[in-house]
C-alpha cells in the first residue's frame, strides 16, 4: 500500500495543508494566485445584453436598443400638424389573406390619437393608461388634459422600464397627435424614453420615404386645411408600401383632430375619395423607400409586429 504523504503539493493548497503567511511562502503564494486564480474575465456581446440594466463598455444598454429594433419592425405610421389640426397616418397590416388588419390608430381623449408602431400588446397597455391619466385628469380639474403632460409623463413610464431588471422595455414606438388649448401638437415617443415634439414625424418600417417627403413639404404645412392635410398624409404613406403593392381603403388609415373638431377616424370607404384624388394626381403607387430599408417579403410576413 501507497503511503500517504503529508507534504504539500507546490502547485497545490488546501485547506488541510495551507501555505505559511509569512516568509517564502507568502511570496509563492502571491505567485501562484496570480498566475493561477486571478484571471482578467472576457466578456463578449451575448453576456451584456441578457439584463436590460448592464451596460456594455462602449456605454449602450443593448436590451433597450434591441426594443427600438422592434419599432422598425412595425409597419409605418405618419403624423403632421397644421395651424388648425393634428392628423396621424399609419399602414394597416394583416398576417395572412383571411384574418383582418391589425388597427393602427387608438383614440385616447376626444382631442388625442395615438398611432403605433411595433408591438400591439404593448401598445393596447399603454393606451388603457393612457386613457385613465386623461380620465383622472378630467375628474380633478374639470378640463382636458394637456399633450406636453401626458407625453412627458409617457416618457417617464417608458424609462421606468430601462432602469429596473424586474421588467423589459415597452416594444413599440408611439406618435401623439391632438388640439389643446395650448393649439396642435405632435410628439414622438421611443422606448428608451425619449420624447420629442415635432412639426411632422414618421416611424416603422420604410418610413424614410415618408420622412424625406415631410421633410420636403413641411413648410407648406401650417397653412393647410383639414382635407389638404389628409392628402399630404396619404403622398407620405405611398412611399412606405413596400414592394410593388398600393395604398388602399383596407390598409390606409387616417385620425384627425382640430379647433372644434373631435377625434374622428377615417378609413374604409370614408377613405376611398381621398384615394381617388390620391389616384389622379398619379401618385398612388408603392416605392419601397430607399435601398438601404427595403426588406424582403419572408422578414416582413416574420416581423413581430403591428
Amino acid at each position: 500500500r501507497r503511503r500517504r504523504c503529508n507534504r504539500p503539493h507546490p502547485g497545490l493548497t488546501s485547506p488541510r495543508h495551507p501555505l505559511p503567511r509569512n516568509g517564502a511562502g507568502s511570496s509563492f503564494r502571491q505567485e501562484f494566485n496570480r498566475k493561477k486564480y486571478i484571471r482578467p474575465a472576457k466578456m463578449f456581446r451575448n453576456m451584456y445584453d441578457t439584463d436590460v440594466t448592464v451596460w456594455s463598455p462602449e456605454g449602450r444598454l443593448l436590451q433597450v436598443e434591441y426594443a427600438m429594433e422592434s419599432v422598425k419592425q412595425g409597419s409605418a405610421c405618419i403624423a403632421l400638424r397644421s395651424d388648425s389640426h393634428s392628423v396621424i397616418g399609419a399602414l394597416k397590416r394583416s398576417v395572412s389573406e383571411l384574418s383582418s388588419h391589425q388597427q393602427k390608430i387608438l383614440e385616447i381623449d376626444d382631442h388625442i390619437a395615438v398611432g403605433i408602431a411595433g408591438l400591439t400588446a404593448d401598445a393596447r397597455t399603454l393606451a388603457k393608461w393612457m386613457r385613465n391619466e386623461c380620465l383622472n385628469h378630467k375628474y380633478v380639474y374639470g378640463a382636458a388634459m394637456p399633450t406636453g403632460r401626458l407625453a412627458t409623463d409617457l416618457a417617464d413610464r417608458h424609462q421606468r422600464t430601462t432602469q429596473t431588471y424586474v421588467r423589459r422595455p415597452y416594444g413599440v414606438g408611439l406618435l401623439l397627435a391632438s388640439f389643446d388649448k395650448n393649439g396642435p401638437h405632435v410628439y414622438q415617443t421611443c422606448p428608451s424614453g425619449n420624447v420629442h415634439e415635432c412639426y411632422a414625424a414618421a416611424i416603422g418600417a420604410r418610413s424614410q420615404s415618408g420622412r424625406t417627403y415631410l421633410e420636403k413639404h413641411h413648410g407648406t404645412f401650417p397653412g393647410c386645411g383639414r382635407d389638404e392635410l389628409i392628402m399630404h398624409a396619404l403622398r407620405a404613406l405611398v412611399g412606405c408600401v413596400s414592394g410593388d403593392g398600393e395604398l388602399t381603403k383596407e390598409n390606409g388609415s387616417v385620425a384627425v383632430v382640430g379647433r372644434d373638431h373631435k377625434y374622428e377616424l377615417i378609413e374604409g370607404e370614408e377613405l376611398k375619395p381621398y384615394l381617388d384624388r390620391l389616384e389622379l394626381e398619379g401618385g398612388n403607387a408603392g416605392g419601397g423607400g430607399d435601398d438601404e430599408e427595403e426588406e424582403g417579403k419572408d422578414d416582413e410576413e416574420d416581423a413581430m409586429e403591428t
